[in-house]
């Protein structure tokens, strides 16, 4: 990372505390660098570090001629845009606060976000957000400014509070000559300990949480992530994951300020995987579902291949999986296991990795749920650096990341720089460090419950330290229970290991204050469907196939499996998978069954699902179901089903030798 002249690392930390500081930094010290892309019409943009500087000042000129004050909060709705991301930086200028919303959150899941954060201007990317907002207006009548920044079909929009980013910024050129020195002033009069944006929870047991999270907090776990990694201004990243989430705004927009390099923005979710090839990321994050699917295209993709190719691939895969995690890792090989392992990175290796678009990858993340060890050691097989970290959007993401060369699957690594972690008597994982949140926005009494005096935070998380010094989570605390009889009951462990399979997609489990453990099952449909075909099985659409006695019988070898590795575990061997069900729909976010992160939300779902629930703990074969959906295009409507429900063989417990 390089530093302005004549300027000590610790002098730049100190003088580099916001956001608008280091924009301007940018924009002197490497101003002709490319900052962001964005790929318009299949055609590559890019603006250089002061072309941004140039576009933030513009907006934050108008947004101050419209009215924007310090402290005030500006609502910015879409997907991965550089004038959203301007749209943030023009805030914090002003000493304003940013808040992302989830692009695909409905306008009632908006209103509440926008009262409880009193938000009075609004920054969106398309018609169908201002639509939202415009419906979201009607209940939260606090927004007196919408802004939009691309203007199809929005032609005969005619509201005095609705305008396009480009008059903004015109009105903002003009304000910036009427008040010379204006945005200077405004740009350094904010300090690290002010707020600097306020990013909502997903909600998983209630109403969303506004985490409030100053300059230092970011900033400082933003440059801590890139010293421990050794990042530079030269890294590429792709931004595609929402603006609302913790994560994006480290990856893709504080660590960006900090090191100075450039953010990429895809033309669409649809194109993500294009452009990522096109792009060919340094430094990548992605969930473990994201890996997941990747490898099931992989793999969906390799059975349309020819025999010698098969042959090739599953050669060389098995080759890599002894030699290509140890030379990552920088360990002993034998000459000829390194030679063979060049050969196949000539054959295999290197051509998925370009196929994938991580060809020029030096760092990967995952992080969020457990990843399947077989997914985490494929990836790492092909010589790609992927790592797990643990993070929460009260600690700004970094708690542990796992060291180079010291990468498990079944931890989640050290803690990460200035970060101190302890486990109290009940096992749940406490953290302290620079990134602590300042408080839950108008909520006292959840900040006092979360974080204590002298700052250290109740993840929520049950955990222990393995004996190699890492970390390890074992399920949320809360939602640790028992059994019946007694036996340790931890539901997303359970629900981690099935969806290790490529043909599940989603897990619930149910078995706290139960007599055994059951499981509702998502199948992922692409993968299923997919090797349905190739079988010339028959079936018109998701409920379908998932009713079918052949998927069925697929998806009870998996259950099983599961069953026999937790045998093996001396604490949840009697926790093993009495009865299972396929569900008759993919639980969706628009029917309150998943957030917005895709994270379960069980008991809502044990609630909706009651009557599949007590046929689970009964010895119903079969249930008749109807439940309501929500099309795509906000109809509603009924979808009737026979559900079958099926019990699972399992298995003694493995004795543990003394």
């Amino acid at each position: 990372m390089l530093l302005p002249p004549n300027q000590t690392e610790g002098q730049q930390s100190v003088a580099l505390d916001t956001f608008p500081k280091l924009l301007l930094n940018h924009a002197r010290v490497r101003g002709n660098k490319v900052a962001m892309r964005e790929k318009d019409l299949g055609i590559w943009q890019s603006w250089s570090w002061s072309q941004v500087a140039e576009e933030v000042r513009a907006l934050a000129c108008g947004l101050a001629a419209l009215g924007f004050q310090p402290g005030d909060k500006l609502a910015i709705v879409g997907d991965n845009r550089p004038r959203l991301y301007w749209s943030m930086a023009a805030a914090q200028c002003l000493g304003g606060i940013p808040i992302p919303l989830y692009q695909d959150a409905v306008a009632e899941e908006m209103v509440f976000v926008l009262d409880n954060a009193d938000v009075r201007f609004a920054v969106v990317e398309d018609q169908e957000q201002v639509d939202k907002l415009l419906e979201a207006r009607e209940q939260s009548p606090k927004i007196e400014h919408i802004l939009f920044d691309d203007p199809r079909g929005l032609r005969h929009y005619e509201y005095p509070f609705l305008t396009s980013i480009d008059k903004a910024q015109e009105l903002g050129r003009a304000y910036d000559l009427e008040h010379p020195g204006f945005f200077e002033k405004m740009a350094g009069s904010t300090s690290g300990s002010d707020i600097c944006i306020m990013l909502y929870t997903s909600g998983t047991t209630g109403n969303p949480k506004g985490v409030v999270l100053t300059n230092d907090n970011v900033i400082i776990t933003a440059r801590n992530g890139i010293i421990r990694e050794g990042l530079t201004e030269n890294e590429e990243v792709l931004a595609y994951l929402p603006m609302a989430w913790v994560g994006d705004n480290l990856f893709s927009y504080a660590q960006s300020y900090v090191a100075g390099f450039t953010i990429n923005c895809p033309e669409s979710g649809a194109t993500v995987m294009t452009d990522l090839r096109e792009i060919g990321p340094t430094y990548y994050f992605a969930p473990p579902r994201v890996y997941e699917n990747m490898l099931t295209q992989v793999m969906i993709r390799m059975e349309d291949a020819s025999k010698i190719k098969q042959r090739l691939f599953h050669y060389f895969m098995e080759h890599a999986k002894g030699t290509g995690t140890r030379i990552l890792d920088g360990k002993p090989v034998s000459f000829m296991d390194r030679l063979l392992y060049k050969l196949g990175n000539f054959f295999v290796y290197g051509p998925l990795r370009d196929v994938l678009g991580l060809g020029r990858i030096k760092l990967a993340y995952t992080a969020g749920e457990a990843i399947g060890p077989e997914i985490f050691d494929f990836y790492r097989s092909l010589g790609i650096n992927i790592k797990q970290l643990y993070g929460q959007t009260e600690g700004m993401v970094f708690i542990c990341v796992q060291p180079d060369g010291e990468v498990y699957a079944d931890t989640v690594g050290t803690p990460a720089i200035d970060v101190e972690i302890r486990i109290d008597d009940s096992g749940e994982v406490l953290y302290r460090s620079p990134g602590v949140f300042h408080s839950y926005y108008k909520n006292p009494e959840s900040t006092a419950k979360t974080k204590t005096e002298d700052g250290w935070v109740y993840t929520g998380d049950a955990g222990y330290f393995a004996e190699n010094g890492h970390l390890k989570i074992i399920d949320r605390a809360k939602d640790v229970g028992k059994l019946n009889d007694g036996t340790l009951f931890a539901p997303k462990y359970i629900e981690n290991k099935l969806k290790f399979f490529s043909f599940i997609k989603e897990v619930v489990a149910f078995g706290n204050a139960r007599d055994y453990a059951a499981v509702f099952i998502n199948i992922d449909l692409e993968a299923v469907g997919n090797w349905a075909e190739r079988r010339n099985l028959a079936y018109s659409g998701y409920t379908d196939l998932a009713n079918q006695d052949v998927i069925y019988d697929m998806i009870q070898e998996c259950v099983e499996q599961v069953n026999r590795d937790l045998s093996k575990d001396p604490l949840l061997a009697d926790s093993q998978i009495k009865r299972f069900l396929i569900l008759h729909k993919e639980l969706d976010p628009d029917d309150g069954e998943l957030t917005r992160t895709r994270k379960v939300r069980r008991n809502f779902i044990a609630e909706r699902y009651g009557p599949l629930m007590d046929a689970l703990y009964s010895d119903v074969d079969v249930k008749h179901v109807e439940t309501q959906v929500k099309f795509e295009d906000g109809r509603s409507g009924i979808l009737t089903a026979d559900v079958k429900v099926r019990d699972t063989k399992t298995f003694t417990p493995v004795k543990a030798v003394s």
